[in-house]
């Protein structure tokens, strides 16, 4: 490794999310999926609620409200996901910080879905603030599908009500944290003759108060699970062409971009699959790569990206199905083959821009999974390796890229085994390949006493890791 280039990592053409728990599924670790997938994502999103007037809470709706008669996922007095354990009664040790902080070590930023209960102070909305000021770049979808009437704070309050919460909320969570992006995500245009959103009236003030606008659109979806079962006939499930998905959720952006006197803003699917428990295993992952494919047939430049929900599920909404016998068990599913194609793919891969060349010692920046500078490290192989490893001195934390191929390294860590870059993309002769690495913050928080420690946070590197490279085995047959 004689020379050393400087390196920008930017925005891919469509930014890939990926929820990683919720009601129907546990968190699983980053490790676990980035091994699995082979590349970090933009962001991972985690679902919570935050109902600290209720009783019980913080415990969870389904445990502490548990009761034989309950037939619908959202009949609990409060919304049923894992409960949000900060604001104004809580602290930060516990989750969902836990969880943020890995996603942030491991290159991502956090996508952070929380349901309010409407009737919470000012008070409390500005200690959610406070919460999520040390976590760089946070995207904060709060009460999303707004303009359904399955959540709970659909049902104590008006449509009017749920609106005029968001804006409040938004207003006073980014006057504390200025780092967290609001996302508003309602219904759009559910019905083209009429080319409205859903209850567009109440809704029309949260989309100049948001960051960014997004859609749900599952394009097939069993929502009576887990309490009955999806047959012909029934009336808890439903299918839409793959195409009318697409055609409505940019009818929808188109419709955001007017209310919002003709300016665009960030355009999400926040959450995105077909369930297999309509379409069976195998036509879900057809469903999914003709939507991506419509996008790279459309160039739709107009959309940001999706959130695929979710990496491992107890239902057929997963990459994964959770083994009944052992939740931290995953059963592969036809679609984890697509996906893993399709966000290794040019549309979905962030940009990466070489600069000059540098000496060490380099301070690293890292602002997002969208903007950041690492290094560039060129490699000469003879051939395909049969051993690669680099072996590091400091305790650093990096992300590392080669072929294609993410690895992670903790600050404990001494030596990343470099191989599985190869095992699906041998090289077939001689190759030039580029090393890169970046280096997010360790404990998943930046430092708030640097000037721009909202936004930013910095990594100093004095020593490159000595790479091992062997084209043959240590020692061979006689």
């Amino acid at each position: 490794m004689e020379k050393i280039f400087s390196l920008h990592m930017g925005p891919a053409k469509c930014a890939v999310d990926l929820g990683d728990g919720s009601e129907r599924g546990e968190y699983v670790n980053q490790d676990y999926i980035l091994h699995t997938l082979g590349r970090p994502h933009r962001s991972i999103s985690l679902m919570y609620c935050y109902y600290p007037l209720d009783e019980g809470f913080p415990g969870r709706a389904s445990v502490v409200h548990a009761n034989p008669d309950v037939s619908f996922a959202w009949d609990f007095p409060y919304d049923d996901y894992f409960t949000y354990k900060g604001g104004l009664e809580g602290n930060t040790e516990g989750e969902p910080f836990n969880y943020m902080r890995e996603i942030r070590a491991h290159g991502q930023d956090v996508t952070l879905t929380l349901t309010i209960d409407p009737n919470v102070s000012d008070e409390q909305l500005a200690a959610i603030g406070q919460d999520l000021r040390p976590f760089g770049r946070v995207l904060l979808r709060i009460n999303h599908e707004a303009t359904g009437n399955w959540f709970s704070f659909n049902r104590r309050c008006t449509y009017q009500q749920v609106a005029d919460f968001f804006v409040r909320a938004s207003r006073i969570i980014k006057e504390n944290a200025p780092n967290v992006q609001t996302i508003i995500c309602i219904g759009g245009v559910e019905h083209p003759e009429t080319g409205r959103m859903e209850k567009e009236d109440e809704f029309a003030q949260t989309i100049p108060a948001a960051d960014i606008w997004s859609v749900d659109k599952y394009m097939a979806l069993h929502w009576g699970w887990p309490y009955d079962v999806a047959e012909p006939g029934g009336t808890s499930h439903g299918r839409s062409r793959v195409r009318d998905i697409y055609d409505m959720t940019k009818l929808s952006f188109e419709r955001y971009k007017y209310l919002n006197g003709g300016t665009p803003k960030p355009m999400l699917m926040s959450e995105f699959n077909a369930d297999g428990d309509v379409t069976g295993a195998y036509e879900q992952a057809e469903m999914v790569q003709e939507f991506c494919d419509i996008l790279e047939e459309e160039q739709a430049d107009w959309f940001t990206g999706f959130t695929f929900y979710q990496f491992r599920d107890r239902g057929r909404l997963g990459l994964e199905i959770e083994d009944p016998n052992n939740p931290d068990v995953g059963i592969r599913q036809p679609v984890m083959d697509t996906y893993r194609k399709i966000i290794h793919s040019e549309r979905f891969l962030p940009k990466m821009e070489q600069g000059g060349e540098v000496t060490l010692p380099v301070t690293l920046r890292w602002g997002s999974s969208e903007d950041a500078e690492g290094l560039a490290i060129p490699l000469h192989f003879e051939k395909n390796p049969v051993f690669c490893e680099l072996n590091f001195e400091d305790e650093g934390n990096y992300m590392i890229e080669l072929n294609g191929r993410w690895f992670y390294k903790s600050p404990k860590a001494k030596t990343i085994d470099l191989m599985s870059a190869f095992f699906e993309k041998p090289l077939e002769g001689a190759a030039d390949l580029t090393l890169r690495l970046f280096a997010p913050p360790a404990s998943g928080e930046n430092d708030l006493t640097l000037e721009d420690g909202l936004y930013n946070a910095y990594a100093s590197i004095e020593k490159l890791p000595a790479i091992r490279i062997r084209y043959a085995a240590t020692e061979l047959a006689k």
